[in-house]
């Protein structure tokens, strides 16, 4: 090959800046027009799956895919970044329950009203949650959503099988088109989005796919330095461009890119090459954090929160919209003029912010240049935006291995392999049951979420005593009554005993019951408070090392009777400090005068942290979260209240 020609290869290759030499060698691989004529293209407000079609034996034994899913990647970052998505999990769930995994539209149907991003977060780790905590909350709503609504299904679970198995859609054609060129080794392939192709450019055939992509190459041009306050110069806006938008979870990032290619000799990374016309962001505080939703959906399910933050998180939401609807009035003449529109919108909200309708609509989701992003994608912000535009507009090489073509046996080694090391034997299907049971039962506990773990046990007509798998792993809280008393979670505790009816006298390997595991005595005196209302005849209390029954009003007596005191003794010493203080005040050098009063006070008052230290002392895990909630919902109320002073 000529050393010019391996140059071009080794560097990125942009779509619309292919070099004469490749573009001249291109030619449409067999498969790839019948596969794209198949595909409709979806837009943000209305997901429509793509037609069924089988992938070939042949793209599936080469791709970096996931067989689960039925979803082909091009780059194993991609596939990385599926293996963590919300789909690939729900799905993991889905075969564990014996039902079929759902295609990445019908996941989206069912978290739509959710109204959650599944973007994740930046890969920086610099955002406000992790990604997680956001994955985590949305697919946790989402499970807690459906075990709510499975008893109404029952009654009707034939019907709506039959009508999920008529509408279901089959696994969605390849997103990109692929190339042949003698230029690469055998069996390897350029590859492009569909995405960047018309309806009309795809419905020809072969050469007339090969002709368009020549079309669509631009001459370099010469971009001067911008001016004092960022813009460019006039010739920068009146090339072809397209606009980028990503919206989520209350992050908007927006951005349009010129895709006339600069000059310059192509030594310098792609996302400093490429010319950013218009770039945005915005961050409001308008998702629940960690219960699934914004705070819009959550007042459509259950009704108007009246909570401080429920306030402000309405109150952000409109200031989104408005903004976001402002910016985009704003770019209306650059948008106008763009030759393509990606957006990623998930949950009602999200489209309705964008698609309206409203009053002086810009966006409009049957504008035959919409188009969704034809990968996975994180939170919104101009990095990731960034990134998008370069996956997009990049040409892919991959090798595919035809199906028939058998690896040939490689040649003996020299010196003896490695040992190699003993499989892990496979979980049976009761194994994997049960460890997915375990996972989701312990993270409903570390949440202190009672009502989701009643309904969970009941829905899965799980006992109380329900043992955690494996059994190696979990020899000191085997069960769920063990690792809430582990956890001093002192209401968990009285659920499970009372509503639940968990056995007390359930061991551990170590020989130790629920009770002594227990860290303070809210939690040991739940206990004794579940054996009074339960009744001595139902569990052996005295086996189980439960000492003698408390009724709730004596346990709550004495707590108040404690706190009581040990606020008078706080008070006490403090007066006689400030005794002290007032008799024996310092002196500055050898006979200075003694200050008084400032330093008396100073001495006496305690630090922010020593006071809720005070506040939560002798309460429990679930009244110390609750105070804390409290004293942050006023400290939004003057920030607010300040806000409104100010303007």
């Amino acid at each position: 090959m000529d050393p010019k020609t391996e140059e071009l290869l080794r560097r990125p290759v942009y779509a619309y800046d292919v070099p004469p030499v490749i573009l001249n060698s291109l030619s449409l691989k067999p498969g790839s027009l019948t596969e794209a004529q198949d595909t409709v293209w979806s837009s943000p407000s209305e997901e429509v799956a793509a037609a069924p079609s089988s992938p070939s034996t042949e793209t599936q034994v080469g791709s970096k895919a996931c067989s689960l899913c039925s979803l082909a990647f091009v780059t194993i970052e991609d596939q990385r970044g599926h293996i963590r998505s919300d789909l690939h999990n729900y799905n993991l769930k889905q075969k564990l329950r014996g039902n079929k995994p759902v295609s990445e539209n019908d996941f989206e149907k069912l978290i739509a009203d959710l109204d959650e991003s599944l973007s994740g977060s930046d890969s920086s780790g610099s955002d406000e949650d992790s990604d997680a905590d956001t994955k985590d909350s949305t697919l946790s709503a989402l499970l807690k959503k459906q075990a709510t609504l499975a008893e109404a299904r029952r009654s009707n679970e034939d019907d709506d099988l039959d009508q999920g198995a008529a509408g279901r859609k089959g696994p969605g054609a390849s997103p990109l088109l692929w190339f042949s060129s003698p230029l690469l080794p055998a069996n390897n392939y350029f590859g492009l989005y569909k995405a960047l192709f018309t309806k009309e450019e795809l419905k020809g055939d072969d050469a007339a796919v090969a002709e368009a992509l020549r079309k669509k190459q631009l001459e370099p041009l010469s971009i001067p330095k911008p001016a004092k306050d960022g813009t460019l110069p006039e010739v920068a806006y009146k090339g072809p461009h397209i606009f980028l938008c990503m919206i989520g979870g209350g992050h908007f990032a927006a951005m349009v890119v010129s895709l006339a290619p600069r000059k310059g000799t192509h030594t310098v990374p792609m996302n400093r090459e490429a010319t950013v016309l218009a770039h945005k962001t915005f961050h409001r505080y308008t998702t629940r954090r960690k219960q699934g939703g914004a705070q819009s959906a959550s007042d459509s399910a259950k009704g108007a929160a009246h909570s401080v933050g429920s306030s402000l998180r309405r109150a952000n939401e409109t200031a989104l919209v408005e903004e976001v609807r402002a910016l985009l009035h704003d770019w209306k003449a650059l948008l106008d003029s763009s030759d393509l529109l990606f957006v990623r919108a998930s949950g009602t909200t999200n489209k309705r912010t964008l698609f309206g309708p409203y009053e002086g609509q810009v966006l409009r989701s049957s504008d035959p240049r919409m188009r969704t992003f034809p990968f996975n994608t994180k939170r919104a912000t101009q990095k990731e935006l960034m990134r998008s535009f370069i996956e997009l507009t990049r040409l892919k090489v991959r090798e595919v291995v035809p199906a028939e073509a058998k690896p040939q046996a490689a040649p003996a080694p020299t010196k003896a392999p490695a040992p190699k090391q003993p499989a892990k034997p496979a979980l049976s299907e009761e194994e994997e049951t049960a460890l997915l049971h375990t996972s989701q039962i312990q993270a409903m506990i570390r949440r202190s979420r009672l009502p989701a773990l009643l309904t969970y046990l009941k829905t899965n007509e799980l006992g109380a005593d329900f043992r955690f798998y494996p059994p190696e792993q979990n020899h000191h809280a085997p069960s769920p009554l063990h690792l809430a008393a582990s956890q001093n979670a002192a209401v968990l505790v009285a659920g499970l005993l009372g509503k639940a009816g968990a056995d007390p006298g359930v061991r551990n390997r170590e020989g130790k019951t629920a009770f002594e595991l227990a860290g303070d005595r809210s939690t040991r005196d739940a206990f004794r408070v579940a054996r009074s209302e339960v009744g001595e005849k139902k569990w052996d209390w005295d086996s189980a090392g439960v000492p003698g029954p408390l009724t709730k009003a004596e346990a709550d007596e004495r707590e108040r009777r404690e706190r009581k005191e040990s606020e008078s003794r706080e008070s006490e010493r403090r007066r006689a400090e400030e005794e002290r203080l007032e008799r024996e005040g310092p002196r500055v050098g050898g006979g200075g005068r003694r200050r008084q009063g400032v330093m008396a006070a100073a001495g006496a008052m305690k630090s922010a942290e020593e006071k809720r230290e005070e506040e939560g002392r002798g309460l429990s895990a679930e009244m110390r979260a609750r105070l804390e909630r409290e004293r942050r919902a006023r400290a939004a109320e003057e920030r607010i209240r300040r806000m409104q002073q100010g303007s």
